[in-house]
Protein backbone atom coordinates (compact mmCIF):
# COMPACT_ATOMS: atom_id res chain seq x y z
CA UNK A 1 0.00 0.00 0.00
CA UNK A 2 1.62 3.66 -0.85
CA UNK A 3 0.11 5.60 1.43
CA UNK A 4 -0.16 9.45 0.27
CA UNK A 5 1.07 11.73 2.93
CA UNK A 6 -2.04 13.54 3.51
CA UNK A 7 -3.97 10.12 3.94
CA UNK A 8 -1.06 9.53 6.25
CA UNK A 9 -1.16 12.51 8.18
CA UNK A 10 -4.80 12.26 9.07
CA UNK A 11 -4.63 8.66 10.20
CA UNK A 12 -1.59 9.46 12.06
CA UNK A 13 -3.62 12.61 13.82
CA UNK A 14 -6.20 9.75 14.57
CA UNK A 15 -3.71 7.32 16.23
CA UNK A 16 -1.64 9.97 18.04
CA UNK A 17 -5.28 10.53 19.88
CA UNK A 18 -6.20 6.98 21.24
CA UNK A 19 -4.91 5.89 25.04
CA UNK A 20 -1.35 4.93 24.61
CA UNK A 21 -2.37 1.18 25.76
CA UNK A 22 -5.37 1.03 23.39
CA UNK A 23 -3.98 -1.46 20.33
CA UNK A 24 -4.84 -0.29 16.68
CA UNK A 25 -6.93 -3.22 14.93
CA UNK A 26 -5.73 -4.93 11.95
CA UNK A 27 -5.97 -2.90 9.31
CA UNK A 28 -5.09 0.52 10.99
CA UNK A 29 -1.87 -1.69 11.29
CA UNK A 30 -1.52 -2.24 7.97
CA UNK A 31 -1.97 1.72 7.77
CA UNK A 32 0.20 2.37 10.12
CA UNK A 33 3.22 0.14 8.77
CA UNK A 34 1.93 1.63 5.65
CA UNK A 35 3.11 5.15 6.59
CA UNK A 36 6.54 4.19 8.24
CA UNK A 37 7.48 2.17 5.02
CA UNK A 38 6.60 5.52 3.28
CA UNK A 39 8.82 7.79 4.97
CA UNK A 40 11.50 5.18 5.54
CA UNK A 41 11.66 5.01 1.86
CA UNK A 42 11.69 8.57 1.30
CA UNK A 43 14.73 8.90 3.98
CA UNK A 44 16.75 6.03 2.80
CA UNK A 45 16.39 7.75 -1.11
CA UNK A 46 17.94 11.13 0.87
CA UNK A 47 20.48 9.14 2.20
CA UNK A 48 21.42 7.43 -1.30
CA UNK A 49 22.05 10.30 -2.57
CA UNK A 50 24.85 11.55 -0.12
CA UNK A 51 26.70 7.81 0.17
CA UNK A 52 26.71 7.92 -4.49
CA UNK A 53 28.81 11.27 -3.56
CA UNK A 54 31.14 10.06 -1.27
CA UNK A 55 34.02 8.80 -3.83
CA UNK A 56 35.95 6.45 -1.37
CA UNK A 57 33.00 4.58 0.48
CA UNK A 58 34.12 1.29 2.06
CA UNK A 59 32.34 -1.43 3.26
CA UNK A 60 33.38 -3.67 6.22
CA UNK A 61 31.98 -7.25 5.18
CA UNK A 62 28.44 -5.42 3.91
CA UNK A 63 27.68 -4.93 8.03
CA UNK A 64 28.55 -0.83 8.11
CA UNK A 65 30.26 1.89 5.54
CA UNK A 66 33.27 4.06 6.04
CA UNK A 67 35.72 6.27 4.61
CA UNK A 68 39.69 6.44 5.32
CA UNK A 69 42.47 4.37 6.24
CA UNK A 70 41.02 0.47 7.08
CA UNK A 71 44.23 -0.19 9.29
CA UNK A 72 42.16 2.97 11.77
CA UNK A 73 39.25 0.96 11.56
CA UNK A 74 38.58 0.46 15.52
CA UNK A 75 38.91 -3.24 16.19
CA UNK A 76 35.99 -2.93 18.84
CA UNK A 77 33.79 -2.69 15.97
CA UNK A 78 35.20 -5.14 13.87
CA UNK A 79 34.90 -7.34 16.95
CA UNK A 80 31.11 -5.99 17.38
CA UNK A 81 30.28 -6.78 13.77
CA UNK A 82 32.43 -9.38 12.77
CA UNK A 83 33.30 -11.46 16.15
CA UNK A 84 31.36 -12.63 19.27
CA UNK A 85 31.77 -9.41 20.68
CA UNK A 86 30.56 -6.52 22.13
CA UNK A 87 30.09 -8.03 25.54
CA UNK A 88 29.00 -4.98 27.90
CA UNK A 89 30.54 -4.57 31.35
CA UNK A 90 28.39 -2.73 33.46
CA UNK A 91 29.66 -0.86 36.88
CA UNK A 92 29.70 2.69 37.46
CA UNK A 93 25.22 3.64 37.57
CA UNK A 94 26.29 7.47 37.81
CA UNK A 95 27.77 10.43 35.72
CA UNK A 96 28.77 14.19 35.90
CA UNK A 97 26.94 15.37 32.73
CA UNK A 98 23.34 15.85 31.78
CA UNK A 99 23.42 15.19 27.76
CA UNK A 100 19.82 15.52 26.01
CA UNK A 101 20.42 12.62 23.43
CA UNK A 102 21.26 9.93 26.42
CA UNK A 103 19.40 7.08 26.67
CA UNK A 104 19.03 7.73 30.50
CA UNK A 105 17.74 11.20 30.27
CA UNK A 106 15.90 12.47 33.38
CA UNK A 107 16.67 9.06 35.70
CA UNK A 108 20.45 9.54 35.49
CA UNK A 109 19.76 10.22 39.65
CA UNK A 110 17.41 6.73 40.02
CA UNK A 111 19.57 4.44 37.54
CA UNK A 112 20.51 1.39 40.11
CA UNK A 113 23.80 0.32 41.57
CA UNK A 114 25.42 -2.95 40.08
CA UNK A 115 26.45 -3.84 44.23
CA UNK A 116 29.45 -2.44 45.80
CA UNK A 117 32.65 -4.79 44.07
CA UNK A 118 30.68 -6.33 41.43
CA UNK A 119 30.55 -6.55 37.70
CA UNK A 120 27.66 -6.81 35.13
CA UNK A 121 28.34 -9.16 32.19
CA UNK A 122 25.84 -10.57 30.26
CA UNK A 123 23.27 -10.09 33.03
CA UNK A 124 25.42 -12.01 35.77
CA UNK A 125 26.65 -10.20 38.46
CA UNK A 126 30.59 -10.91 39.26
CA UNK A 127 33.27 -10.63 41.57
CA UNK A 128 36.76 -9.91 39.59
CA UNK A 129 38.13 -13.06 41.52
CA UNK A 130 35.60 -14.93 39.09
CA UNK A 131 37.16 -13.51 35.78
CA UNK A 132 39.49 -16.46 35.76
CA UNK A 133 36.22 -18.56 36.36
CA UNK A 134 34.27 -17.21 34.15
CA UNK A 135 36.97 -17.69 31.09
CA UNK A 136 37.82 -20.94 31.59
CA UNK A 137 34.19 -22.21 31.53
CA UNK A 138 32.80 -20.08 28.55
CA UNK A 139 33.53 -19.25 25.07
CA UNK A 140 36.62 -16.41 25.28
CA UNK A 141 34.69 -13.62 23.41
CA UNK A 142 36.76 -11.21 20.75
CA UNK A 143 35.69 -7.98 22.21
CA UNK A 144 34.60 -6.28 25.33
CA UNK A 145 33.32 -2.85 26.53
CA UNK A 146 33.06 -0.72 29.36
CA UNK A 147 29.19 1.37 28.98
CA UNK A 148 27.12 2.55 31.80
CA UNK A 149 27.02 5.39 32.44
CA UNK A 150 30.59 7.41 32.92
CA UNK A 151 33.19 5.21 34.10
CA UNK A 152 35.80 8.34 34.65
CA UNK A 153 33.81 8.34 37.96
CA UNK A 154 35.47 5.76 39.96
CA UNK A 155 38.07 5.13 37.49
CA UNK A 156 40.26 3.41 39.89
CA UNK A 157 37.86 0.18 40.32
CA UNK A 158 38.37 -0.47 36.79
CA UNK A 159 42.10 -1.21 36.71
CA UNK A 160 42.14 -4.63 38.06
CA UNK A 161 39.29 -6.12 35.75
CA UNK A 162 41.31 -4.41 32.62
CA UNK A 163 44.41 -6.10 33.36
CA UNK A 164 42.66 -9.66 34.09
CA UNK A 165 40.58 -9.09 30.49
CA UNK A 166 44.03 -8.04 28.74
CA UNK A 167 46.11 -10.95 30.05
CA UNK A 168 43.51 -13.25 28.44
CA UNK A 169 43.86 -11.38 24.99
CA UNK A 170 40.18 -9.81 24.57
CA UNK A 171 40.16 -6.47 22.96
CA UNK A 172 38.83 -4.01 25.74
CA UNK A 173 37.55 -0.44 24.79
CA UNK A 174 35.38 1.98 26.97
CA UNK A 175 33.14 4.87 26.54
CA UNK A 176 33.67 8.60 27.96
CA UNK A 177 32.65 11.94 27.90
CA UNK A 178 36.07 12.66 28.81
CA UNK A 179 36.03 15.53 31.11
CA UNK A 180 37.63 13.51 33.91
CA UNK A 181 40.02 12.40 32.17
CA UNK A 182 43.73 12.91 32.95
CA UNK A 183 47.41 12.19 32.60
CA UNK A 184 47.39 9.70 35.64
CA UNK A 185 44.21 8.15 35.03
CA UNK A 186 44.89 7.62 31.09
CA UNK A 187 48.62 6.30 31.87
CA UNK A 188 46.84 3.53 34.32
CA UNK A 189 44.44 2.75 32.05
CA UNK A 190 47.04 1.95 29.13
CA UNK A 191 49.18 0.56 31.59
CA UNK A 192 46.21 -2.05 32.53
CA UNK A 193 45.72 -2.87 29.35
CA UNK A 194 42.87 -0.90 27.67
CA UNK A 195 43.15 -1.31 23.74
CA UNK A 196 40.51 1.31 22.77
CA UNK A 197 39.23 4.32 24.13
CA UNK A 198 36.22 6.09 22.99
CA UNK A 199 35.55 9.95 23.67
CA UNK A 200 31.78 11.23 23.38
CA UNK A 201 32.93 14.53 22.32
CA UNK A 202 29.59 15.78 21.67
CA UNK A 203 28.61 15.51 25.19
CA UNK A 204 31.33 18.74 26.30
CA UNK A 205 30.12 20.30 23.07
CA UNK A 206 33.88 19.72 21.30
CA UNK A 207 35.29 21.26 24.80
CA UNK A 208 39.22 22.32 24.68
CA UNK A 209 39.64 20.38 27.71
CA UNK A 210 38.00 16.83 26.12
CA UNK A 211 40.52 17.23 23.21
CA UNK A 212 43.48 18.11 24.85
CA UNK A 213 42.11 14.83 26.53
CA UNK A 214 42.23 12.78 23.54
CA UNK A 215 45.50 14.08 22.49
CA UNK A 216 46.42 12.98 25.68
CA UNK A 217 45.07 9.63 25.72
CA UNK A 218 47.35 8.91 22.67
CA UNK A 219 50.04 8.95 24.70
CA UNK A 220 49.28 5.83 26.74
CA UNK A 221 46.02 3.43 24.58
CA UNK A 222 46.96 2.55 21.38
CA UNK A 223 43.61 3.09 19.70
CA UNK A 224 41.46 6.44 20.79
CA UNK A 225 38.75 7.87 18.84
CA UNK A 226 35.40 9.71 18.95
CA UNK A 227 32.10 8.07 19.55
CA UNK A 228 29.21 10.38 19.40
CA UNK A 229 25.52 10.50 18.55
CA UNK A 230 25.23 13.04 15.31
CA UNK A 231 23.37 16.15 16.30
CA UNK A 232 22.74 19.30 15.13
CA UNK A 233 25.12 21.15 17.42
CA UNK A 234 27.82 18.46 17.70
CA UNK A 235 28.20 18.88 13.74
CA UNK A 236 28.35 22.77 14.09
CA UNK A 237 30.99 22.66 17.30
CA UNK A 238 32.83 19.85 15.18
CA UNK A 239 33.23 21.59 11.96
CA UNK A 240 34.32 25.11 13.99
CA UNK A 241 37.31 22.91 15.43
CA UNK A 242 37.58 20.37 12.59
CA UNK A 243 41.65 21.08 12.26
CA UNK A 244 42.25 20.95 16.70
CA UNK A 245 40.81 17.84 16.66
CA UNK A 246 42.36 16.30 13.44
CA UNK A 247 45.68 17.31 15.51
CA UNK A 248 44.87 15.21 18.23
CA UNK A 249 46.52 12.07 16.18
CA UNK A 250 42.96 10.44 16.66
CA UNK A 251 42.40 7.14 15.07
CA UNK A 252 38.56 7.19 14.20
CA UNK A 253 35.42 9.02 14.33
CA UNK A 254 31.88 6.76 15.25
CA UNK A 255 29.70 8.44 13.72
CA UNK A 256 26.46 7.75 15.72
CA UNK A 257 23.49 7.63 14.48
CA UNK A 258 20.97 8.76 16.98
CA UNK A 259 18.31 6.75 17.82
CA UNK A 260 15.81 7.74 20.56
CA UNK A 261 13.97 6.05 23.67
CA UNK A 262 10.89 6.86 26.06
CA UNK A 263 13.50 8.76 27.73
CA UNK A 264 14.79 11.49 25.33
CA UNK A 265 12.66 11.95 22.36
CA UNK A 266 10.59 14.66 24.47
CA UNK A 267 14.14 16.46 23.95
CA UNK A 268 13.67 16.09 20.14
CA UNK A 269 9.72 17.13 19.57
CA UNK A 270 9.26 18.79 16.56
CA UNK A 271 12.10 16.60 14.46
CA UNK A 272 11.25 14.91 11.47
CA UNK A 273 11.69 11.42 12.33
CA UNK A 274 11.78 7.98 10.84
CA UNK A 275 11.47 4.55 12.09
CA UNK A 276 13.95 1.73 10.45
CA UNK A 277 12.91 -1.92 9.85
CA UNK A 278 9.56 -0.87 12.20
CA UNK A 279 12.90 -0.97 14.86
CA UNK A 280 14.88 2.30 16.01
CA UNK A 281 13.06 6.07 15.71
CA UNK A 282 15.72 8.67 14.77
CA UNK A 283 15.97 12.07 13.36
CA UNK A 284 16.16 12.00 9.74
CA UNK A 285 19.19 14.65 10.22
CA UNK A 286 21.15 12.56 12.13
CA UNK A 287 22.54 9.88 9.34
CA UNK A 288 22.59 13.22 7.45
CA UNK A 289 25.05 14.33 8.59
CA UNK A 290 27.56 11.60 9.57
CA UNK A 291 27.43 11.31 5.53
CA UNK A 292 28.42 14.42 5.09
CA UNK A 293 31.08 14.57 7.87
CA UNK A 294 32.18 11.23 5.89
CA UNK A 295 32.03 13.14 2.59
CA UNK A 296 34.00 16.03 3.96
CA UNK A 297 36.57 13.51 5.31
CA UNK A 298 37.23 11.85 2.06
CA UNK A 299 36.99 15.06 0.09
CA UNK A 300 40.26 16.10 2.57
CA UNK A 301 41.77 12.72 3.10
CA UNK A 302 41.76 12.68 6.59
CA UNK A 303 44.16 10.22 7.93
CA UNK A 304 41.23 8.62 9.88
CA UNK A 305 38.65 6.08 9.58
CA UNK A 306 35.28 7.91 9.91
CA UNK A 307 32.55 5.25 10.25
CA UNK A 308 28.89 5.00 9.23
CA UNK A 309 27.34 3.96 12.71
CA UNK A 310 24.08 3.78 11.28
CA UNK A 311 20.74 1.62 12.42
CA UNK A 312 21.63 -0.35 9.24
CA UNK A 313 25.10 -0.91 11.32
CA UNK A 314 23.55 -1.71 14.50
CA UNK A 315 20.60 -3.92 12.81
CA UNK A 316 23.82 -5.78 11.25
CA UNK A 317 25.46 -6.29 14.62
CA UNK A 318 22.27 -7.87 16.28
CA UNK A 319 22.38 -10.06 13.56
CA UNK A 320 25.88 -11.56 13.58
CA UNK A 321 25.12 -11.40 17.44
CA UNK A 322 22.65 -14.07 17.68
CA UNK A 323 24.37 -15.89 14.99
CA UNK A 324 27.29 -16.53 16.95
CA UNK A 325 25.74 -17.12 20.35
CA UNK A 326 23.81 -20.34 17.88
CA UNK A 327 20.37 -18.26 17.26
CA UNK A 328 18.11 -19.46 14.75
CA UNK A 329 18.19 -18.04 10.95
CA UNK A 330 16.90 -14.74 10.95
CA UNK A 331 17.09 -14.37 14.17
CA UNK A 332 17.72 -10.42 16.49
CA UNK A 333 17.70 -8.36 19.20
CA UNK A 334 17.01 -5.31 17.19
CA UNK A 335 13.54 -3.69 18.12
CA UNK A 336 11.82 -0.79 18.60
CA UNK A 337 12.58 0.62 21.91
CA UNK A 338 8.93 1.92 23.22
CA UNK A 339 6.17 -0.13 24.49
CA UNK A 340 3.66 2.12 22.20
CA UNK A 341 4.50 3.38 19.21
CA UNK A 342 4.84 7.27 19.79
CA UNK A 343 2.74 8.16 16.82
CA UNK A 344 2.22 12.08 17.66
CA UNK A 345 6.32 11.96 16.58
CA UNK A 346 5.83 11.46 13.44
CA UNK A 347 3.16 14.38 12.86
CA UNK A 348 6.03 17.00 11.97
CA UNK A 349 7.38 14.82 9.43
CA UNK A 350 4.13 13.99 7.92
CA UNK A 351 3.01 18.24 7.97
CA UNK A 352 6.71 19.29 6.68
CA UNK A 353 5.65 20.36 2.91
CA UNK A 354 9.52 19.84 2.27
CA UNK A 355 9.56 16.54 2.60
CA UNK A 356 7.86 14.28 -0.13
CA UNK A 357 7.29 10.58 -0.38
CA UNK A 358 8.37 8.97 -3.76
CA UNK A 359 4.75 7.29 -4.90
CA UNK A 360 1.50 7.72 -3.47
CA UNK A 361 -1.44 5.54 -4.89
CA UNK A 362 -5.33 6.12 -3.14
CA UNK A 363 -6.07 4.17 0.00
CA UNK A 364 -7.72 0.66 -1.64
CA UNK A 365 -11.54 -0.17 -0.06
CA UNK A 366 -11.76 -0.63 3.60
CA UNK A 367 -9.05 1.68 4.77
CA UNK A 368 -10.50 4.85 3.31
CA UNK A 369 -12.53 7.30 5.28
CA UNK A 370 -15.88 6.25 6.50
CA UNK A 371 -15.42 2.23 5.89
CA UNK A 372 -15.51 0.57 8.42
CA UNK A 373 -11.43 -0.60 9.87
CA UNK A 374 -11.77 -4.32 10.88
Amino acid sequence: MKISKKDALMWFKFFAALPEDEELMTRQQEIAYAAFAQIEEAAERMHAELMADIRGLKSLDNRTLFVGNEKRFPDGCRSCLTGTGLSAIRKTNTCNLNCKFCYNYGELDSIAPVGEGLWEIGGTKFHERDIDLLLSVQQKPTGISYVYLEPFMEIEKYYGIIKRFADAGVHQHMYTNGTLADADNLRALGSAGLDELRFNLGASNCADEVIGNIALAKQYIPSVGIETPMTPEFHICFMAKTHQILDTKLDFINCAELHLNANNIDNYAGENMYMTRLGYISPVWSRVLSLKLMKTADDEKWDIVVHDCSNHTKFARDLNLRGKEGGWFGASNYACEFTAIPYAAFLPILEDEGFQFLTEEPLPPGFRPGDLVL
